[in-house]
Order: C-alpha cells, then structure tokens, then sequence
C-alpha cells in the first residue's frame, strides 16, 4: 500500500499518528508532495522498511538538510519516477498538470500546495492531491492509501 501527502507544515502532532499509520497499514511506499517546512519532521516518516519520495514545497526553506536527512529522496519539483512498474510524475503546485494527465505518459500524477483533495481520472492516468495532511487550512487532516495494482484510492482523514 503506498501513502500519498502533501502540505504537512511541521504539525508533528498529526505526523506521529502518521508514522503510527504507516505501521498499521503496512504502508512500503510514501510520496509527499512538498511542504514539509523544516527538517526535523522527516524521522517521523522515514522508515526502515518504507521507500520514501518526496518533492520540495514553496514552503521549504532548509532544503540542504532536508535532502540530507532524506537520504537524497525530497527531488526539485516536478519530478518523474517509475516505481513497481508505475510511471509517477510528482508535483508541489500543479503547474501544467492536467497537460500532464492528458498526456497518457503516467499512471499516476501527485499534487499538493492547494489543500484541497483531488482524486479522479484522465484518461488512465490516476490524478492525486490527498488535500493537506496539517489540517491548518481546512481543518481536516487529510492523507490517501493508494493500492498501485487495482489504482483504488481511500482518502483518510487523520483524528
């Protein structure tokens, strides 16, 4: 199962009941989608057993060490990859997105900075922003469990 977030703006509260999360559901991969803010959150998402993929935010500031303390996982944005045989293209804010989507190239497109939650198809391309997973702006918490062989995706909200 792979853990799909964005816009976590250093609310360590919520990201402990994420790493809980991440052993509860047998989470392998995690892509965050940019806003971390500071370095000093990655250890709570950074796991021995889970691959982790992130891209920088507008709202990060220390990127040296935040690429550092991930490993050299948090990539400039947008970023492609292929992971399990999935083409990714990851995004902090969604500059050319539905380009993208369009484009038939990827299977899955990740997106944050909006805050808002986004999960649909184009084409069979999967678009997701899994909203904010801070809960600053709208109050909820929010993260998406992506099963990558079916495409199904369940947005949860974190209490």
């Amino acid at each position: 199962m792979w853990l799909i977030m964005s816009d976590s703006h250093d609310n360590i509260p919520v990201l402990k009941k994420i790493s809980d999360l991440i052993s509860e559901r047998n989470i392998t991969h995690i892509f965050h989608c940019g806003d971390f803010v500071a370095p000093f959150t990655l250890p709570l998402l950074m796991k021995d057993s889970v691959e982790f993929f992130g891209v920088f935010g507008n709202n990060d500031g220390e990127r040296l060490l935040l690429r550092e303390k991930s490993k050299n996982k948090i990539y400039p944005s947008p970023h492609e990859l292929e992971v399990d045989g999935k083409k990714i293209a990851m995004f902090h804010e969604p500059y050319l997105l539905e380009s993208v989507a369009q484009s038939g190239v990827y299977d899955f497109v990740f997106y944050g900075h909006t805050h808002e939650v986004d999960i649909r198809k184009v084409g069979n391309t999967l678009i997701v922003n899994p909203g904010e997973s801070c809960g600053y702006l709208t109050g909820k918490a929010t993260v998406v469990l992506l099963d990558p062989k079916t495409g199904s995706a369940e947005l949860l909200e974190i209490r």
